[in-house]
């Protein structure tokens, strides 16, 4: 079984991008953040003529999550369930029998001394008890998405600047460690412990992708049963080095089950 991630930065704008990878690499399961579309506008006929299912809930120009899968998912929920603000245009739960995959476009933060960075630190904190309330880690359990976080400086080019960014600050590295612990493995890392390895390439730099300046902070997580059924995991940078790209490019990882 191949899943892989992506952050489209506009589903409509790069829809071809995503169905050419996927005639190219064939996943079983594709999940989408950034999609910025309302639902009415949603190309979900593109996905059906190519045989698979989609499920998504997005608005106008920000967030947008979706599942693209060669089989109907069951269990399909929307946003975090806590009674606070529940995002449901960041967060979508499927299941695959008895395979669970969690999708999250994670908020970005801003600034460090911005009101959405808090909130940032707390959407994580809200998520480790989503899990505890849905799941167990003894569970086939994937989590994964556009986090917003780089874990360690082998995840950034140039680490040594970034102390004060928010998606490398130690209080969000923290916070992401601290849900991470519920249970889960970073899979790319699993097989690929060398630096250099980067899903994000800003747009603001010159052929960010081509000078590999870039930042991991895409993710495919999983739990124990998951991990050791993992046999690879990949960055394409193909698609981030085509026209009009997305300023990330696609993460998949692949299981033996």
């Amino acid at each position: 079984m191949r899943i892989a991630t992506f952050n489209a930065n506009s589903i409509r704008s790069r829809l071809q991008i995503v169905l050419r990878w996927m005639e190219k690499q064939e996943p079983d399961i594709l999940c989408i953040q950034e999609t910025k579309t309302p639902d009415p506008d949603f190309p979900e006929a593109a996905f059906s003529e190519k045989g698979y299912h989609v499920v998504f809930r997005g608005e106008k120009s920000y967030n947008g999550v979706a599942v693209v899968s060669r089989h109907q998912p069951s269990d399909v929920a929307f946003g975090l369930d806590d009674g606070g603000s529940a995002d449901e245009t960041r967060l979508v739960r499927a299941s695959f029998g008895s395979l669970h995959m969690v999708n999250t476009y994670v908020p970005q933060g801003r600034d460090i001394d911005h009101e959405m960075y808090r909130y940032k630190l707390e959407w994580f904190d809200r998520l480790r008890s989503y899990f505890d309330r849905h799941f167990s880690a003894r569970m086939k359990v994937v989590w994964l998405g556009d986090m917003n976080v780089a874990p360690d400086a082998a995840d950034i080019h140039n680490s040594e600047v970034q102390g004060n960014h928010v998606c490398f600050h130690v209080d969000v590295r923290e916070a992401f460690a601290e849900t991470r612990s519920w249970g889960f493995e970073d899979v790319f890392r699993r097989h690929h412990p060398e630096p250099g390895q980067y899903t994000f390439f800003d747009y603001r730099t010159p052929n960010a992708a081509k000078r590999g300046m870039g930042w991991r902070i895409d993710h495919i997580m999983a739990t124990p049963p998951m991990a050791r059924c993992s046999s690879d995991a990949f960055i394409d940078l193909e698609p981030r080095l085509g026209e009009k790209p997305s300023d990330h490019t696609f993460l998949a990882a692949d299981f033996d089950l």
